[in-house]
Parts: C-alpha cells; structure tokens; sequence
C-alpha cells in the first residue's frame, strides 16, 4: 500500500479546497482513495486476529465521505482533506465500539477506540451505570501498564458528578464524562512506511481491545437512534 499517495493528495487538497480542484482531480482521488482501502483491508486482516468480530467489513462501507457540513460552520471549505475509517463488528456506526483511524496531513493523524458520539444521551447513560456498577473492572483495564502507558481517557466532560450517582464514588471523575475514548498520534512519516505502519497500528488497537470491550458490554443491547 502507498501511504505517501494517500498524503499527496490529501495535502493537495488542503491547499486547494474547492469544487473545481476536486471534480478536476478524480483520477488522484480515486488512487489515493484505493490506497487507503487496501490499507483498511491490511487492517482489518490484522485486528480480525484479535478480533474476529471485523472480519466480515469491506473497507469501502467503512469510510467517511470528504464534503463537509458546513450549514451552521463559519469555514465554508466544501472538504475535509482527511481519509477516516471506523472498524468494527457493525461497520462505521460509532456504537459498538471499534478502531478507528484518520490520516491527516501534518501530522494531525491518529488512531482511536472507545465511544466518541457524546451526543447520543442513551449510550452515555449506559456506560454511566456500567462504570458505577463495574468500577473494579474499569480500574484494572485502566491501569494495566501497556496501556496506562500508551493512552490516557479523553471525552467530553460535565463540571459535576451527574444527578444520581455518588459524589464519593471512586470512579467519581469517569462519571462526569457524556464520552469516553483514547487516541494515540500518528506522525506522517510513519504513515508513510505502509506496511510497517499497519503492524505498529494493529499492535496499538490490539492494546485498546480490552477498554472496547468493556465498553462494548456497557452498552449492549444499545438502539441507534431512527433518523
């Protein structure tokens, strides 16, 4: 896999946002993009390992689209130059849980695990309740050297503990959160070792399977919302 294509064209498209450029260049976004989802197969090849659960995903229904909603932003720029993906036993929907990758130009790019959509208030009461009931469990996933070592819990937070839980519970401070998820930097020279970067990514979500599935028990039995 090229993941100096994947750059390329993303950088391009940075510095060029804009319909004309983009509809002008089909062609590099169509081998960048078929880059990317070689890699996304190399992945889920290699968490499926692991993780059997992805092995059924194609990697082209696990992409996110590059136009942009830009209704209520003030940058009006029609893209995001950025590939995503999310992998996971049901695809790219955020809940379950899975991994998640975005290749980003500047060394903006990141793997991540864990629940990112805060704004689903049925999924962060679940994983509310599951903490304060399964705190011992939370702990020990947390403070597991590899990764206590490699990640630190990040998420949308309130400034107090929320209505109904204990104020002194011990995991008093993980139920402020509406979000819970871990990311880890990845630079774009690493990107650009294509193989190699897929086994350290691989070895990196293998690290967060335990924090995933956690979570992922939390929140079973969990409806996405009908649009």
């Amino acid at each position: 896999m090229d993941g100096q294509k994947i750059l390329t064209y993303l950088e391009n498209l940075r510095e060029n946002n804009n319909r004309e450029w983009y509809h002008a260049h089909k062609q590099e976004y169509k081998d960048a993009n078929g880059a990317f989802e070689a890699m996304i197969q190399e992945l889920i090849t290699g968490i499926g390992a692991f993780d059997a659960s992805v092995l059924h995903n194609e990697p082209k229904d696990l992409t996110f689209k590059l136009v942009r909603d830009t209704r209520f932003s003030h940058d009006k720029s029609p893209y995001n130059p950025a590939f995503r993906v999310h992998i996971s036993a049901k695809g790219k929907l955020p809940v379950p849980v899975g991994y998640y990758l975005m290749i980003k130009p500047g060394n903006q790019s990141f793997l991540g695990g864990g629940l990112f959509a805060d704004m689903f208030k049925d999924a962060t009461a679940m994983v509310r309740n599951y903490i304060a009931q399964n705190g011992r469990e939370w702990e020990k996933i947390l403070h597991e050297p590899d990764f206590q070592n490699t990640f630190t819990v990040q998420g949308v937070t309130l400034k107090n503990v929320p209505s109904g839980f204990d104020k002194e519970h011990p995991q008093a401070e993980y139920l402020k959160f509406k979000s819970w998820y871990v990311e880890y930097p990845i630079s774009d020279k690493e990107i650009q070792k294509g193989e190699m970067f897929v086994t350290q990514a691989v070895k990196i979500f293998q690290m967060m399977k335990p924090f995933n599935d956690y979570l992922n028990r939390a929140l079973d039995g969990f409806q996405m919302p009908a649009r």
